[in-house]
């Protein structure tokens, strides 16, 4: 993009940590009063949470809407404060950061958000916008340099030109969602944050855009977090998943451990919700239906969260210890009492809340699945 930019080597290795999430809560009061406010209970949008995000890698983060992944993604870049824990960025700690010192780190992390049109500045030109990050953060060169800089920006995302001079709303979703990641791009970050970049996108165009994805982080060495409810497209872009759950990371492993051998029960309710292509293996194979509803953030279940709905739960323990997310295989971390017991069999599910989907009249969510062809457009 710019001499400033090393690309790195396709084949370059991941290397050492980036982030390190520890213990992170986002916690919202709940006030009430209107002439005196009070506090009278908060919202754990996110409660402990550890992470780790290795250079280079895609770290995909995924989970059924409100369990607070987004909120942990604008927690790690202070949109949202972080009631507790760290965010050590490159080792620095982010949440220890103020004022400039904090606007600097900025330009390392950058996010692309889940909704372009809202995102960015109906009154600006697509040229104004890539523009002011490049002066907030002192790399406007004059206006010939920056005006190549600009048309390197959109023909790394695909764009002409001549798209500098047009306004947010001459441009289809998927260009909009292009801009947005020429924005963060312009910058030179180390991190992308990419809150669900292409749920908004036809099927055909969110291929266009994860493969995009793809292309940047090969020519520029990038680093993604990408948050997102469509396990497919998390399958073919992340080189690691981690399941979140109300507030908390449940589930963490490489892409392919977790979608062929997941652990943790609601990882395994998330997966066998996604339809098969192969009509005999749809009919034959097994759904877990999970019973009750989400609990409210604001109100979580004591022990572990997921109890209240998991097939597999036991008197003891589950009801009143919260388990730590531990690892269980090499790279294959979960936070689950019976983990081994239930990969061995030694545990079964209740029988009345697991059913042949044949049996059921109940169709999949797809606000947690996506769409199912996903997949076949993303490898033709």
């Amino acid at each position: 993009m710019t001499a400033a930019v090393e690309p790195a080597a396709a084949d370059a290795p991941v290397g050492g940590s980036l982030v390190s999430v520890q213990d992170l809560k986002v916690h919202f009061p709940i006030k009430r009063g209107l002439i005196v406010d009070r506090t009278v209970g908060h919202v754990y949008a996110v409660d402990g949470v550890d992470l780790e995000i290795r250079r280079g890698e895609t770290y995909g983060l995924v989970g059924e809407s409100g369990c607070g992944k987004s909120t942990l993604g604008r927690g790690m870049l202070r949109l949202v404060e972080p009631t507790g824990g760290k965010v050590v960025f490159d080792g620095t700690d982010l949440v220890t950061l103020k004022g400039e010192s904090l606007r600097k780190m900025r330009r390392r992390i950058q996010m692309v958000f889940q909704d372009p049109m809202s995102s960015l500045d109906p009154r600006q030109s697509v040229e104004s916008i890539l523009v002011e990050g490049l002066r907030a953060h002192g790399l406007d060169k004059g206006r010939e340099a920056t005006g190549k800089r600009l048309r390197q920006l959109l023909s790394a995302v695909g764009l002409p030109s001549t798209s500098l001079r047009k306004y947010p709303h001459e441009f289809s979703g998927g260009q909009r969602q292009r801009i947005g990641i020429a924005r963060a791009l312009a910058v030179e970050p180390d991190l992308i944050i990419a809150d669900e970049p292409v749920s908004a996108l036809d099927v055909s165009v969110q291929a266009q855009v994860v493969n995009l994805l793809e292309e940047l982080q090969e020519e520029f060495g990038l680093t993604y977090l990408v948050i997102a409810h469509d396990l497919a497209v998390v399958r073919h872009i992340s080189d690691r998943v981690g399941v979140m759950y109300l507030g908390g990371i449940v589930e963490e492993a490489s892409s392919d451990d977790l979608y062929t051998e997941p652990l943790h029960p609601y990882t395994k309710a998330l997966l066998s919700a996604i339809p098969v292509p192969d009509p005999e293996v749809e009919d034959r194979r097994e759904r877990i239906l999970l019973t009750g509803d989400l609990p409210s953030p604001a109100n979580p279940p004591n022990g572990c969260r997921f109890h209240t709905r998991c097939p597999w739960k036991q008197e003891t323990k589950c009801a009143t210890d919260r388990p730590v997310l531990r690892e269980v295989r090499p790279g294959h971390r979960v936070a689950c009492h019976w983990a081994e017991d239930i990969e061995a069999g030694r545990i079964r599910p209740h029988e009345v809340e697991t059913v042949l989907v044949e049996e059921s009249a109940i169709s999949p969510d797809v606000s947690l699945i996506g769409p199912s062809s996903v997949g076949e457009v993303l490898n033709p």
